[in-house]
């Protein structure tokens, strides 16, 4: 069974552009609700070596046919060559949470 909504992580390099990003994702309604937290270390493979950096990482809260439009525009906003972007669905959540999701992206 699919999910309707979804919880997306994104990392990002700097606090301002985590905060100019989510301000743009509610703005346009492609996000009912994102969390900024701090102090993200990542280890990771970039271009053929081990890299460690400190990150800001989102928890863009949206809908299923929010995704698409969601991505693209974190890809035209994000400083990252390959930022990350990745969906997980909500299994289970409060329906009145989730009634808050959708009254959020639809603009009631």
């Amino acid at each position: 069974m699919e999910s309707d909504y979804y919880v997306v992580l994104v990392t990002l390099a700097s606090i301002s552009e985590a905060k100019s990003i989510a301000t743009h994702l509610v703005n346009n309604r492609l996000a009912a609700c994102v969390n900024i937290l701090p102090k993200a270390v990542s280890i990771y493979w970039w271009e053929g070596a081990i890299e460690e950096c400190r990150e800001y990482l989102m928890l863009v809260k949206t809908r299923r046919d929010k995704l698409t439009l969601l991505e693209e525009e974190i890809h035209k906003l994000h400083s990252y060559e390959v930022p990350e972007i990745v969906a997980l669905p909500i299994v289970e959540g409060s329906s009145e949470y989730l009634r808050w999701i959708d009254s959020s992206l639809n603009g009631n």
